[in-house]
């Protein structure tokens, strides 16, 4: 869909007509392509709101959106996302929900837009897209149009990123995604994950779900510990944690969620794998549940074959003794009697060789590529 001529409106949403023209946008960006999964309709009115959405607990966010002739044409959010800032002492706002049809007169009035509102609070560089965080939906796809994207994964036309550079962005990371296409487990993780689990005495356990609660703070002290150095990662609070909880726990599958611990209990690691339920979501065009959504979701979801490997990490003080290969090894075997034929762990850092090279060495293969883009913000005030 490409729009031309003069006359950009750029408006900050404020009413319930500007909300939904937000929200449906892009309905009209991905009409016809067949591998675009739509957003749930609710989702999007969780992240206006400010009273249910946790983000807005310690940080902010605006939304705008594009007209041309009274025609909504594109839209974005800026985010001022205070722990980011705090955590990597880096003074960098953010873009997020982005899209916009083909045209660099929108997309620069939606971009000044977002930089004029991120300026005023100190912010000297935006970057993106991350909606709300890195812990939420992050980047634009660079490779890999070919096929739908998996849970909570972005896609996106190929347009962007040409778009983002004309607009003066550049990329600051690059992500990767792996495919695995068979779940026969190779016989040296067969062998590795007897081994270790002698010689070091840990032990895996699938998530209670009956103790979900206490689960889950056992999973976020993990994931803290493990994840703390990583380019971009931000702590979650408990309150967005019991969100994030809130919104996966009916679709989690216990035995895919795998918890290290030693013969005392004491856990070291996890692994987190979901089915990858946008193989049903993408028959749900109108992205509403209700009324009959949620019967074409429960038909199709039992087709599902393919997992989406979302985290597996380890304790520092635990990696290099071969206990990775053991939640590997509970990956393959889980999926194989669960009927899974193929797996993406996503996403990886492209320079990140220590999560490259087990992934290499167990048969999947980069097949879709992803970037995070950053402009300077000139005339920036000072952070209060």
């Amino acid at each position: 869909m490409t729009a031309s001529g003069p006359g950009v409106e750029v408006r900050r949403v404020s009413d319930a007509r500007q909300k939904r023209d937000f929200i449906r946008l892009p309905w009209s960006i991905y009409e016809g392509d067949p591998n675009w999964v739509p957003p749930l309709v609710m989702d999007m009115k969780t992240a206006f709101n400010r009273d249910k959405h946790p983000f807005y607990q310690h940080s902010d966010a605006v939304f705008f959106i594009a007209y041309r002739d009274k025609r909504p044409v594109g839209r974005i959010a800026a985010i001022d996302n205070t722990r980011h800032v705090e955590f990597h002492d880096e003074k960098v706002g953010f873009f997020g929900f982005f899209e916009c049809v083909d045209d660099e007169e929108v997309a620069r009035a939606l971009f000044e837009a977002a930089a004029d509102w991120l300026r005023p609070r100190g912010l000297t560089a935006m970057r993106g897209p991350t909606s709300f965080s890195t812990n939420d939906i992050t980047g634009f796809v660079i490779e890999g149009y070919d096929s739908p994207p998996v849970l909570l994964m972005p896609y996106n036309p190929r347009y962007y990123e040409p778009l983002l550079f004309r607009c003066g962005f550049e990329r600051v990371q690059t992500m990767v995604a792996f495919e695995q296409v068979s779940n026969e487990a190779p016989e040296y993780l067969v062998r590795a994950a007897k081994v270790v689990g002698k010689r070091t005495g840990v032990r895996l356990r699938p998530i209670d779900m009956k103790n979900f609660e206490s689960e889950l703070e056992v999973v976020q002290a993990i994931y803290r510990g493990a994840w703390e150095k990583n380019w971009g990662f931000v702590p979650m609070t408990e309150a967005e944690v019991e969100f994030m909880a809130k919104e996966l726990k009916p679709a989690v599958d216990p035995d895919f969620v795998m918890i290290a611990e030693q013969e005392d209990g004491t856990p070291v690691g996890f692994s987190l794998s979901m089915p990858d339920y946008n193989h049903a979501l993408i028959h749900l065009r109108n992205g509403r549940l209700l009324p009959f959504g949620i019967l074409k979701l429960l038909w199709h979801r039992r087709s599902i074959h393919r997992i989406r490997i979302m985290a597996l990490g380890l304790l520092e003080e635990y990696r290099g003794r071969g206990i990775d290969a053991m939640l590997y090894h509970n990956i393959f075997e889980t999926g194989k009697r669960k009927g899974i034929t193929c797996a993406e762990f996503s996403w990886v850092l492209e320079d990140n060789e220590a999560m490259r090279r087990p992934l290499d060495r167990l048969g999947g293969h980069v097949y879709k590529r992803y970037a995070l883009y950053e402009m300077t913000l000139e005339g920036a005030a000072d952070r209060p």
